[in-house]
C-alpha cells in the first residue's frame, strides 16, 4: 500500500510540474518531457547504454555516427550532439563526415560540458572523442546511468599507432563497439592505420588528405 500511496504522488507531482510549464508558457520543455515519459518505462527496464565506433581516418566513422543519430531523430528521440570546439576543419558547429553529410552539433571545450548539457535528453551523441579530456568515460557513464544512450565516434590509434585518449577506456566499458576499416591508399587491403604524411610530431594535428593517409599494418610498417 506505502508503495501505491508513494505512486499516486509521484504522478500528482507531475501533473502540477505540467501545468507550471504550461502556464510558464515554455512549450518546447512539455514537449520535451512528453517525449521523455512516453519511453520511460522501457528506458527505466533496459537502462542507458555506450555505443563506440572507431577505426582509422577515413574509415566512416562519423558517417555511421550520422547515421544512428538521424535514425533517432526519425524515431522522434531527443537527440543532442556535442564535438570538441577545436575541431573546426568543415564547420563551427555541424559535424560533418569526409563525403559531407553533416548534422548539428554543439561545440564544447570538455567533457564536463556534455554531462551538463546533455543531462535532459535521450541520446547523445559524441564526435572525435579522441580529442576530449580523460573525463569522458566518467562523464558518459554517467549518463548512460540515467538511462540516456550515448553513441560516440573517434580514432582508436593516433598517426603513431598507439591508443588515443580516453578511446580505450570509452571501449572498455561500452555496450557496443565497432570497428570500421578504410581502404588502403598502397595496396587497396583493409587500412586500420592513420599514416602522416607531413613532418610533424605533435600528437595532434587536425587535417584531411593533404596530411594523412589511410594503411593497412604492412603498408603502415613499410613506409
Amino acid at each position: 500500500m506505502p508503495q501505491n500511496v508513494d505512486t499516486l504522488l509521484s504522478k500528482i507531482n507531475l501533473i502540477k510540474l505540467k501545468f507550471q510549464i504550461l502556464a510558464a508558457g515554455n512549450q518546447n520543455i512539455l514537449r520535451q518531457m512528453l517525449f521523455s515519459e512516453h519511453n520511460f518505462k522501457r528506458r527505466k527496464e533496459l537502462g542507458g547504454s555506450i555505443e563506440v565506433i572507431c577505426g582509422s581516418m577515413f574509415s566512416g566513422k562519423t558517417e555511421e555516427l550520422i547515421r544512428r543519430l538521424r535514425r533517432a531523430q526519425i524515431a522522434k528521440l531527443n537527440v543532442e550532439i556535442f564535438k570538441p570546439k577545436t575541431d573546426v576543419r568543415y564547420d563551427e558547429t555541424a559535424v560533418v563526415s569526409h563525403d559531407l553529410n553533416s548534422i548539428q552539433s554543439t561545440p564544447v571545450e570538455n567533457s564536463a560540458a556534455i554531462l551538463l548539457l546533455g543531462a535532459n535528453t535521450e541520446v547523445v551523441g559524441i564526435d572525435e572523442a579522441q580529442f576530449f579530456d580523460e573525463g569522458l568515460p566518467e562523464v558518459c557513464n554517467k549518463l548512460a546511468n540515467r538511462g540516456i544512450r550515448v553513441v560516440i565516434a573517434g580514432l582508436d590509434m593516433d598517426f603513431q599507432g598507439q591508443p588515443f585518449g580516453p578511446m580505450p577506456a570509452l571501449m572498455s566499458i561500452a555496450e557496443l563497439v565497432t570497428k570500421v576499416h578504410a581502404v588502403c591508399v598502397q595496396c587497396g587491403g583493409p587500412a586500420t592505420y592513420s599514416y602522416r604524411t607531413v613532418a610533424s610530431e605533435s600528437k595532434i594535428l587536425l587535417g584531411e588528405k593533404e596530411s594523412y593517409e589511410p594503411r593497412c599494418r604492412i603498408c603502415y610498417n613499410s613506409l
